[in-house]
């Protein structure tokens, strides 16, 4: 258990509670029992990893299986680090709205999983058990098609490797993509995966005998980012009237970022889950990956300047350094393709970044200066970064109160980062590359750079 936890844009601590269950405790003494009061949050917030074939350790599925680590349990949850979850409100982040499957338990329901430990973890009555969960987490609901390789494919060595896969879901109308979800085959070397959309097919003459190519730096297809997944990640559901549009004949480019750390792993069959819309939906859905800039441009967005920059802006974390901050920005365009753009709907978002990051803060600063609106606005803060635990958080708010990013606003990144031996993601990064001192960080795709990323997902009104 971690002690840490659409074509328009191809460019480019204090946990809130939660509307939790009352509880009901059949046991003498008000003493919490496991049927009754603990395992509706473990099915609400727990099982989703902690289940047969999840990304957990072990299970929580069963009174056996939860009884075996109550004390466990109940350290994780009091400190915060169970369930894992990293969009906190803080002093200088408060989001209008908040996530759906907000993960995160109350007060109250952590005090819940203290007594129940304290109290010897009593089962209680079984008839208070409450109804199984459907089982397959990484599951998509109402699945429609499923891709997969042609053929496994087996990393191994020193470096970090990034595969693409030709997949073809033999489309001969266009359909909107409605849900996804990614089906990591070997966890333990998938580092994340990216698909994009191929609509001429040109990944077709990339690909080997096997279906495959080495694409380090991208899939060298025109087409912009359709999903995406990370470590902690999980299946994606739009609303009935949103989907991303998939054009008749096209194909989907799946990057994988290997990392298997010197060793040869066992053989990874990623797959990937879709369902679509039954007609054209009222809006549009289209994810774009925004940062990662390595320069200033001149219209000022990009690379932000920084105080230790030498000359002009330059993303370079120095050895040791504590609390240094690199800074994202972009603004919309008054028109894209000859188009006027209309407003973007925020509809998810969600940071990337990799071992020495620290925090990250994601803003909209608005430009129009519409009647009541603040000028800059807080989507997200991760102020405890884990790698090894992200999501793209989905706003929980009816459409028309998501917040917006018009044209002429921006959309700011502040990515800290902690080059220094106090950060424990970094000493495990240094032991696996057989060293104990850090080195200058600089910006790039491998595990050992670092990155400054906001993972957007828009929606817009069709035409």
């Amino acid at each position: 258990m971690s002690a840490r936890r659409g074509a328009l844009l191809r460019m480019i601590l204090t946990a809130a509670p939660l509307a939790g269950c009352a509880g009901g405790s059949d046991a003498p003494g008000g003493t919490p029992t496991f049927h009754a009061d603990i395992e509706p949050l473990l099915q609400r917030s727990c099982v989703s990893c902690h289940s047969t074939g999840g990304i957990a350790p072990f299970g929580l599925g069963s009174y056996e299986d939860a009884k075996s680590v109550a004390e466990l349990i109940a350290e994780v949850t009091r400190e915060r680090t169970m369930p894992p979850w990293g969009a906190f409100e803080t002093d200088e982040c408060r989001p209008r709205h908040g996530w759906k499957a907000d993960l995160r338990l109350s007060g109250e329901e952590i005090a819940r999983f203290e007594a129940w430990s304290a109290g010897g973890a009593p089962e209680g009555e079984r008839a208070l058990t409450p109804a199984p969960l459907a089982s397959g987490a990484d599951e998509l609901h109402g699945a429609e098609q499923e891709l997969a390789p042609m053929a496994p494919f087996v990393a191994s060595g020193e470096s970090d490797q990034f595969r693409c896969f030709v997949l073809d879901p033999k489309l001969s109308d266009t359909r909107y993509l409605n849900g996804w979800s990614f089906l990591v085959g070997n966890s333990k070397i998938v580092h994340h995966a990216l698909m994009f959309l191929d609509e001429r097919g040109e990944s077709e003459a990339l690909a080997g005998p096997d279906g495959s190519y080495e694409c380090f730096g991208g899939p060298r297809v025109e087409g912009g980012v359709v999903a995406a997944w990370a470590p902690g990640g999980r299946p994606f559901d739009a609303g009935p009237n949103v989907g991303a549009p998939i054009p008749a004949g096209s194909r989907l480019v799946m990057q994988i970022h290997y990392h298997p750390a010197g060793a040869t792993a066992a053989p990874d069959s990623t797959r990937f889950q879709m369902r679509f819309t039954p007609s054209p939906p009222e809006y549009e859905l289209i994810f774009a990956l925004v940062g990662n800039y390595a320069r200033q441009f001149a219209n000022g967005d990009g690379l932000q300047p920084g105080p230790d920059d030498e000359r002009g802006a330059s993303f370079r974390i120095p050895a040791g350094a504590h609390d240094h901050v690199e800074r994202m920005r972009f603004t919309l365009p008054a028109t894209m393709n000859g188009h006027p753009t209309p407003d973007l709907h925020v509809y998810g978002v969600g940071p990337h970044m990799h071992y020495i990051g620290n925090d990250v803060k994601i803003d909209i600063e608005h430009a129009g200066g519409a009647s009541g609106q603040e000028t800059e606005e807080c989507l997200l803060q991760d102020p405890s970064w884990d790698l090894t635990w992200q999501r793209l958080y989905q706003v929980d708010a009816a459409i028309a109160d998501l917040p917006r990013l018009a044209p002429g606003d921006a959309l700011k990144i502040r990515c800290t980062y902690d080059n220094s031996l106090e950060n424990p993601h970094l000493r495990a990064a240094l032991s696996e590359r057989h060293t104990t001192s850090p080195v200058d960080v600089s910006l790039g795709d491998t595990a050992f750079d670092e990155m400054c990323l906001a993972r957007m997902a828009f929606i817009y009104k069709a035409r």
